[in-house]
């Protein structure tokens, strides 16, 4: 569904009232996160019309003072005529998480509003669905409070003759168990259709095309299985280690942090299996398969690491920071490699790396495909296809072409789609952006599911305990490097090849291609 699309065809367009409801609005993810995104959506008209956005927290703030802190970092250079519009939608209740009372009074103000709105629409005549009125509670919060919160919004705010919607962050559980009972509590309160466990790595502009290159390209489609593909890659590097916030990063670590979710969905949207059709339940199912034909992960197809601080000492190790408990063992990198039991991929090897502190910011998929039989040239690399979902969207392929001149030597060289550069008017709705407007929709195809969430914890949990009880010592690496002593190693063991020619993705391959025509034609004048 297309950002325009969404918005003609989204339930909320003709429903008598939308009251979208923030709770932990007074915190950092709602300041960062939630209020940026739907304020992103006003402003380019994508919310229903009849709209309000209700701010819930502990904190005892008036009106004034909830607004000074929702812009006070991400919305403070928004265009003020319509950052003051977008806040004339916006109000904000103080009580506690855990009272029905409160919530009881959190739902007269959404009555209010759903009256106020009714009254509008009869005044206007504007036909509107006076049956459906569309409650969104989006929980901003800790995940200590999701089920006191639900308890809460089910006793005191839920209305049984509207739409409710209610959005919970991961991280959902720490492992199978934690992620059942949690689970359970949930579906004892909400039907399934009504819960939408958002991982904003599946609002991701790459994330979603993935798809679509699969199975709307039949070269592609052909060639997807271990016949022709040796391994595949999912990395996820961040250049930043913790920053202060090595506290809460030790409870977690990063096989929990982005492997289980973030990773395990690129994972599903690039494997899975065609979908029925694009309903949500067919391609969640599609996801919840694919997952459950993936055995648990073996230590010995590990490799965990720890950064330490940066060779020039400018930037501190992970238990340097203040907040991690001294002699921590969490892991701030890992290397592993997990297979899939069916017959499209038995024996390919799926490849994960993730870290924190590294030598570069990047997000990607790399598909390495298998060397060309009886090759008649020397020197070629393998084919591969590369999904690149940050910092900048992109697809590139590459393939061995001629080099230039008066030699019959072959290169490497890539059929490129950067999107900068292909779609350089295009404009890329933020991922929180395109997954509120889906839940106004009521579209949950980028929402985990229930059983797919049981079936990932299934296949990390057994090696988190081994972890955890064995105490696994991480291996260090410095800030600012590739990953820890022998990572390149375990990588290529199980079939990776590095190039053997040298090779850079050209840097203008992510600037307008208007740009990089006028400064070729420049330099060829000159010279």
């Amino acid at each position: 569904m297309s950002y325009d699309q969404s918005r003609s065809e989204n339930p909320g367009k003709d429903a008598a009232s939308t009251v979208i409801v923030v709770i932990g609005a007074s915190g950092d993810l709602a300041k960062k996160k939630t209020y940026p995104a739907l304020f992103g959506l006003f402003r380019n008209g994508f919310l229903p019309d009849r709209v309000h956005i209700i701010g819930y927290a502990r904190s005892k703030l008036d009106k004034e003072a909830f607004r000074a802190r929702i812009t006070s970092e991400k919305l403070k250079d928004a265009p003020k005529e319509q950052l003051a519009q977008f806040l004339d939608i916006c109000d904000y209740v103080s009580g506690q998480y855990g009272s029905a009372d409160d919530f009881g009074t959190l739902n007269k103000v959404i009555e209010h509003h759903e009256a106020r709105f009714l009254d509008q629409a009869k005044q206007t005549n504007s036909g509107v669905n006076n049956d459906r009125r569309v409650r969104v509670f989006y929980m901003a919060t800790p995940p200590s409070v999701f089920v006191p919160v639900a308890k809460s919004i089910k006793a005191g705010a839920y209305s049984p003759d509207a739409h409710n919607r209610i959005v919970i962050e991961k991280p959902f559980g720490r492992d199978l168990a934690t992620s059942r009972q949690f689970s359970e509590e949930f579906t004892q309160l909400y039907r399934e259709n009504e819960i939408y466990r958002i991982d904003h790595y599946l609002g991701k502009e790459m994330v979603k095309n993935m798809p679509i290159i699969r199975f709307a390209n039949l070269f592609f489609e052909s060639i997807w299985n271990r016949e022709h593909i040796d391994n595949v890659q999912i990395t996820f590097k961040e250049a930043f280690g913790t920053q202060g916030r090595g506290g809460y990063f030790d409870e977690y670590g990063v096989i929990r942090d982005v492997m289980q979710n973030h990773m395990v969905q690129m994972l599903c949207v690039m494997a899975m299996e065609k979908p029925r059709s694009l309903d949500a339940d067919d391609v969640r199912s599609a996801k919840a398969d694919l997952l459950r034909s993936i055995p648990p992960i073996k230590l010995e197809d590990v490799i965990l690491g720890q950064y330490t601080a940066s060779a020039d000492g400018k930037e501190p190790g992970y238990t340097d920071d203040k907040t991690v408990p001294e002699g921590s063992l969490c892991a701030t990198y890992a290397s592993m490699v997990l297979f899939i039991n069916n017959e499209r991929w038995r024996g390919v090897p799926i490849i994960m790396k993730a870290g924190k502190a590294m030598d570069e910011a990047k997000v990607e998929v790399r598909v390495q495909f298998k060397d060309v039989t009886d090759p008649l040239y020397q020197n070629i690399a393998r084919n591969e296809l590369i999904a690149r979902v940050g910092p900048t969207e992109a697809v590139y392929l590459k393939i061995m072409n001629k080099r230039p001149g008066l030699v019959n030597e072959p290169v490497i060289s890539e059929l490129d789609l950067s999107y900068r550069r292909r779609y350089s008017d295009a404009k890329i709705p933020e991922a929180y952006e395109a997954l509120l407007l889906e839940i106004l929709a009521g579209d949950q195809s980028h929402f985990i599911r229930g059983d797919e969430l049981d079936a990932a914890w299934e296949i990390f949990t057994p090696l988190l305990h081994q972890i955890e009880n064995e105490k696994i010592k991480p291996r260090p690496y410095a800030y600012g490097t590739r990953g820890p002593e022998g990572a390149d190693d375990f990588i290529q063991k199980y079939g990776y090849k590095r190039r053997s020619q040298a090779y850079h993705w050209p840097t203008d391959l992510g600037r307008p291609i208007q740009e990089v025509a006028k400064e070729y034609a420049e330099k060829n004048l000159k010279s």
